[in-house]
C-alpha cells in the first residue's frame, strides 16, 4: 500500500505555535516500523497546471513568491517561507500520487494532506492549496482524456472542523459531493454549505457519532453515484485533542474508519486516505489514532489486493 510523504519540507515556526509539525515525521517513524507492507513514498510537487484546475493564478504565483498581502498570509497561519511554499505543492502531489495508485490497487494516502479550509483565491486555517480539490478534478480530467469517461467522487471529511474550502470550490459543481461531519460549535465559525453537512453538538461521544455517521452515508449513496472517495480522516474528534470539543475514544475513532472503509469496499470504491488535522495535548495520542486509521486502511488495501489475484 502506498504512502506518500512531505514532512522532510520543515516549516521554520516561531516558538511556540500551535501546529504540531512534528507529527508528521513521527507518523512516518511508526509507519516504517510496525506497518512494513505500507511502502513510504516521497511525494512529488503539484504542478502550475494542476494547482490551477481549482486555484487562481494570482494565488499560486503569490505562494510561490512570497508575495501575498499581510492579510492572505496571517490567514493561513503560516509564515511564509520557501519550504511553506514547496511543502504546499507537494501536499498536493501526495494526495493526487495517492489517487492514481488507489485507482489502481484500491486504498492509498496521503501522511498529510486534507487542506479542507483552502479557498480558490486564498488559503486558511494552516491550509494552502486545498489537496483535496485539485485531486477531484485531476482525477475526472485524466478518466477523460484517458477512457473518455466521467468521474464522479464522494468527499467524505470526518475532521472534526467544517471543510469549508472544498464545500465553495464544489458549490455548483454537481459531480462532486461533498460530505461534512464536523463539530457544529467549532471553527469555522461561518461555514459554507457542503452538499451534506452533520453539525454535532460539543462532547458529542462514539455512539451518537457513529449513528450519525451510518445516516449520513446512506443518504450519500442515495443521492450520488461516485466512482472515487476521497476520505479525511482527521485525528481532531478524538477526545484527547486540544481542538476538537468532542469526545470520541480510541475505539470511537477505529470503529468511524471501519464505518467508510467497508462502506467503500462493499461498492469496491477505491479511496485515497487523507490524514486533515490533529491537535492532541500529547503528540503521540494524535500518531495513535492515525495509526490506527493507517492499520484499518491496509486491512482495507489487503482485500483489494487478494481480490485481484
Amino acid at each position: 500500500m502506498h504512502a506518500y510523504y512531505t514532512d522532510h519540507f520543515v516549516l521554520p515556526l516561531p516558538e511556540g505555535h500551535r501546529f504540531p509539525m512534528r507529527k508528521y515525521s513521527r507518523l512516518r517513524d511508526r509507519l516504517s516500523q510496525e506497518l512494513t507492507a505500507v511502502l513510504l513514498c516521497e511525494a512529488p510537487a503539484a504542478s502550475d497546471g494542476e494547482l490551477a484546475l481549482v486555484h487562481t493564478p494570482g494565488y499560486i504565483q503569490g505562494v510561490a513568491s512570497g508575495s501575498l498581502n499581510p492579510g492572505t498570509q496571517r490567514e493561513i497561519g503560516f509564515p511564509w517561507s520557501p519550504a511553506m511554499a514547496e511543502r504546499a505543492r507537494r501536499s498536493v502531489g501526495a494526495s493526487v500520487a495517492a489517487a492514481r495508485d488507489a485507482l489502481v490497487q484500491g486504498v492509498a494516502g496521503n501522511l498529510a494532506g486534507g487542506t479542507h479550509h483552502a479557498f480558490a483565491d486564498k488559503g486558511g486555517g494552516f491550509c494552502v492549496f486545498n489537496d483535496i480539490a485539485v485531486t477531484a478534478r485531476l482525477m475526472q480530467a485524466e478518466a477523460w482524456r484517458h477512457r473518455r469517461q466521467k468521474m464522479q467522487v464522494a468527499v467524505i471529511d470526518l475532521d472534526v472542523h467544517q471543510g469549508n474550502g472544498t464545500a465553495a470550490i464544489f458549490s455548483t459543481d454537481p459531480t462532486v459531493f461533498t460530505l461534512s461531519l464536523h463539530g457544529e460549535k467549532n471553527f469555522p465559525f461561518r461555514k459554507e454549505p457542503s452538499d451534506l453537512d452533520v453539525g454535532l453538538p460539543d462532547g458529542c461521544t462514539d455512539e451518537p457519532y457513529l449513528a450519525a455517521l451510518h445516516q449520513a452515508l446512506q443518504t450519500l449513496q442515495d443521492r450520488f453515484d461516485p466512482q472515487l472517495v476521497i476520505y479525511l480522516a482527521g485525528a481532531d474528534p478524538h477526545e484527547g485533542d486540544r481542538l476538537g470539543r468532542l469526545k470520541l475514544t480510541m475505539d470511537g475513532m477505529q470503529a468511524r474508519d471501519r464505518v467508510v472503509m467497508d462502506w467503500a469496499w462493499q461498492r469496491r470504491l477505491p479511496v485515497v486516505l487523507c490524514m486533515g488535522g490533529g491537535y492532541g495535548h500529547d503528540i503521540e495520542t494524535t500518531v495513535q489514532v492515525q495509526m490506527q486509521t493507517w492499520d484499518v486502511a491496509l486491512g482495507y488495501w489487503q482485500r483489494w489486493h487478494n481480490l485481484g489475484r
